[in-house]
């Protein structure tokens, strides 16, 4: 009998079966492989110090993710078709406008709202530059803030399937408190996306407040002792070998 996860996986699939259980093995023969899973970890860590991500656009803004996360979040977003994308952070711009044109693809009418205390000049002009402009609302504010909170869930009212993505400040305490104060208004369903919990396996910067055992991860890890209404989804860290978010795929199951 399948595991929850690897239900979710199949639910999550447009496949036949057959080929499906083929690739189910695959990605286990590939997550037991330590060779691989040695070599993945070290690419890993020399892509954060090479600034990797930062390399990469969607539709000619910066956006700060690695290339298979990309991927696996467009599988997200196609199975699980929310009509609300809400995140916490917004950087550059480039990851409002990859939700929204995801959403658009996958028959979708896009809404995202993007949270952020410090909203910069080059993203505003990248983001009304973009033909998903008039899908994407900004909030410049602290996401942790009670006047933030009450304001976006007065803008998610009307929504039916709600997807968050936290990936503003990374200490735990933050994520721990946007964790509390976002993850009600996520729909059964559809996912919870803590970012950068790959800080967790990471060597320490020590130029930043954050970094293993003060991280997303270990933010998340502590949420989910008192709620039972996440199940973590790891085939997608198994599957994708690198990613940003490993242990932060949340799915709410109830």
């Amino acid at each position: 009998m399948p595991t929850s996860d690897e239900s979710e996986r199949l639910v999550m699939t447009g496949f036949d079966m057959e080929f499906e259980a083929w690739r189910e093995k695959l990605t286990e023969n590939q997550a037991n492989n330590s060779d691989f899973a040695s070599l993945s970890a070290a690419w890993l860590q020399k892509s954060v110090d090479l600034k990797y991500t930062y390399q990469f656009e969607w539709l000619g803004i910066p956006i700060i993710q690695l290339p298979a996360d990309l991927v696996t979040f467009q599988e997200i977003v196609y199975k699980t078709k929310p009509d609300l994308i809400i995140e916490c952070g917004v950087a550059r711009g480039g990851s409002l406008v990859f939700w929204a044109s995801i959403q658009s693809l996958c028959g979708v009418t896009p809404r995202v709202i993007g949270i952020d205390i410090d909203i910069r000049q080059h993203a505003l002009k990248a983001i009304h530059s973009s033909s998903f402009s008039k899908s994407i609302e900004l909030v410049e504010a602290s996401s942790i803030e009670k006047s933030t909170i009450d304001r976006v869930k007065q803008l998610s009212s009307g929504a039916n399937k709600i997807m968050v993505v936290l990936d503003s400040n990374h200490t735990h305490e933050h994520v721990l408190k946007e964790l509390n104060s976002y993850s009600p208004l996520v729909s059964v369903g559809n996912y919870l996306l803590v970012l950068d919990t790959v800080i967790e396996h990471l060597e320490k910067d020590t130029t930043r407040p954050w970094g293993p055992g003060l991280s997303p991860y270990s933010a998340v890890t502590e949420y989910l002792k008192f709620d039972d209404s996440f199940e973590r989804q790891t085939f997608f860290e198994k599957r994708n070998a690198v990613s940003v978010a490993p242990g932060g795929f949340l799915l709410k199951v109830k």
